[in-house]
């Protein structure tokens, strides 16, 4: 009995938790390990698959937060009402149109922009209506997309934009005509299709015109479509060169251009916004059409996220400034031949001129203050972090500025945000000063407008 009851005990004593696992028999710590392993890998597993399925939903939440666009229905019908959209008047009246059906698409507002003015100018010289189009971002067949994890709308109409002749204002010549219309008034078997292929599109801006003119003027139909698949008619390298420059005395002197105007959606976001761009007189910013600027104002343009991709990859490609950046009356040149290319020193004028640090940018304000001692305040046209703000905030306000605002200061309605963009650009059309990024396109169509409006050529100055 007392062997038995010692037994007994000891076997009670050794499956408490009293003592250490390796003390325990090998087939009860086997038992146990495997309830553990079990154990572990179930909740583990419960948990991995609850994670992977709250994710999709918390982004679905992230993406409702920001709200749904709007559908700029309203502009779409002002668009079909225009009054070279009446047809009884058009069969009255004849009418030559001509579309470009392979236009730039995907990419930011202002490098569609600088395609359309041209595409229009085209049309404009060769005696036929341009048909206008929507601004798309996206060929998906939903009205959204995603981007930086919002809804976006994957076209919006051009007069949401811009007004003046590009997007079917009267005017001296024929009036524009949305592709809706088109496609009313020429349908397919009317169109007459001529490819783009055999077109100089590596020749001088002029040269390009020319050629299309010559070749359009003899065509007789009245519904001209140009597929421009093989060959775009302007591309890029087009506009990151200065072929552009050869265009400018009559293209500056176009009703595409003289006439140009932002929209009233645009307009209006400017007047909500007058406590930030503190105009001396309310009346002067009613009056879009002079060159009435806002004293003090220096506007900024300063691109960054993308750009901290982008910048250096321009110094290696050895960039130079965007088309109308080179003009030859704007007074700030960009030379990088001193310097050995790839060197430190080469990559750091790059990196200046195209993403300056906050020091840099201090001491850049000061120098351009000193020229115009008016200047007082910055509004910065950007895409930058507010925290990054902050900080050139704070060290402008050390260096004598009254006040920085930017981008994300505007109040604007959901319409005017999708439209932000243009909204910046005309505040940086109407400052005193305005500094831009001679490698943007967005700066180039700045100094495009305030060339026309006949601001001071010193007034345009570059990072």
């Amino acid at each position: 009995m007392d062997s038995l009851d010692n037994r007994n005990s000891e076997e009670e004593y050794q499956l408490l938790a009293t003592g250490s696992p390796s003390s325990y028999p090998s087939h009860v710590q086997r038992r146990r390990r495997s309830r553990v392993q079990g154990c572990l890998r179930h909740h583990t597993l419960r948990r991995i698959l609850g994670f992977v399925v709250l994710i999709p939903i918390f982004l679905l939440l992230g993406v409702l937060w920001s709200g749904v666009p709007p559908s700029f229905e309203d502009i779409r019908e002002f668009e079909r009402n225009l009054p070279q959209h009446y047809v009884t008047q058009v069969h009255a009246k004849g009418g030559k149109y001509i579309r470009f059906p392979d236009h730039l698409w995907g990419h930011g507002f202002n490098n569609v922009l600088q395609e359309a003015l041209l595409l229009h100018y085209v049309a404009e010289k060769s005696d036929r209506s341009y048909v206008f189009e929507d601004y798309v971002w996206s060929h998906l067949p939903f009205r959204y997309t995603l981007y930086d994890f919002a809804l976006r709308p994957v076209r919006l109409p051009m007069n949401a934009f811009i007004s003046g002749p590009t997007a079917g204002s009267l005017g001296p010549h024929s009036a524009a005509v949305n592709v809706e219309f088109w496609d009313m008034v020429c349908p397919p078997h009317m169109r007459r299709v001529i490819s783009s292929k055999d077109s100089p599109s590596d020749a001088e801006g002029n040269e390009i015109v020319d050629w299309w003119v010559e070749r359009l003027k003899v065509v007789q139909d009245d519904c001209l479509e140009i597929d421009s698949k093989e060959k775009v008619i302007f591309d890029r390298a087009f506009f990151d060169s200065d072929r552009i420059i050869s265009l400018w005395p009559d293209f500056s002197s176009s009703p595409i251009i003289t006439r140009y105007l932002w929209s009233p959606l645009v307009y209006s976001a400017l007047l909500r916004n007058f406590p930030i761009l503190q105009p001396e007189s309310i009346p002067a910013l009613y009056d879009f059409s002079t060159n009435t600027t806002l004293t003090g104002l220096v506007a900024l343009h300063l691109r960054r996220g993308d750009y901290k991709r982008h910048c250096p990859r321009l110094a290696g490609w050895k960039s130079q400034y965007n088309g109308l950046n080179r003009l030859s009356d704007l007074p700030d040149k960009f030379d990088s031949s001193p310097y050995t290319y790839e060197s430190d020193e080469y990559n750091d004028y790059y990196m200046q001129h195209c993403l300056p640090t906050v020091e840099q940018l201090v001491t850049r304000l000061s120098e351009i203050r000193k020229e115009n001692q008016e200047l007082k305040r910055v509004y910065v046209l950007t895409n930058a972090w507010g925290f990054w703000l902050n900080g050139l905030k704070e060290a402008l306000l050390k260096d004598g500025w009254q006040d920085l605002k930017s981008t994300l200061d505007l109040f604007l309605d959901p319409k005017q945000a999708q439209v932000a963009a243009a909204v910046d650009m005309a505040i940086a059309e109407r400052s005193q000063v305005f500094i831009g990024n001679g490698f943007s396109s967005l700066t180039s169509n700045i100094i495009m407008l305030r060339m026309v409006k006949g601001l001071k050529v010193s007034s345009n100055r570059f990072l």
